[in-house]
């Protein structure tokens, strides 16, 4: 099981850590949200948990929990500028459809996890 990192989403999250002046990477996780049931979740890493697995990319390091890797599986990480917004966003292909307004996310029945409830 793997994430992947671009270099864009790398040198953001190095960027975000140096202004913070601490933390090992980004946490990434998924919780039950939005009109089509899940949605991703970003927070700072400050040290790792029993059952977390780090991906590394471009000198930047992407933590997830055991019990959501199976949602992220595949994915690719990416850091992009939409118009005047700026965010982090997967492509993942664990994806079985999204809500019209493109916040939250249905995944496939091959992908089993417990994420997070809100």
């Amino acid at each position: 099981m793997a994430i992947s990192v671009t270099e864009n989403a790398a040198r953001q999250i190095q960027n975000q850590l140096a202004k913070r002046g601490k933390g090992v990477g980004l946490r990434v996780g998924v919780k039950k949200v939005g009109c089509s049931g899940y949605a991703y979740t970003f927070d700072y890493a400050d040290e790792m948990h029993p059952g977390d697995q780090s991906f590394e990319a471009h000198d930047a390091k992407v933590v997830v929990d055991a019990e959501t890797l199976s949602v992220l599986d595949g994915s690719r990480l990416d850091f992009v500028k939409e118009g005047f917004k700026q965010v982090f966003k997967f492509d993942n292909p664990n994806i079985d459809s999204t809500c019209g307004c493109g916040e939250s996310f249905n995944i496939k029945q091959s992908a089993k996890a417990k994420p997070q409830e809100s």
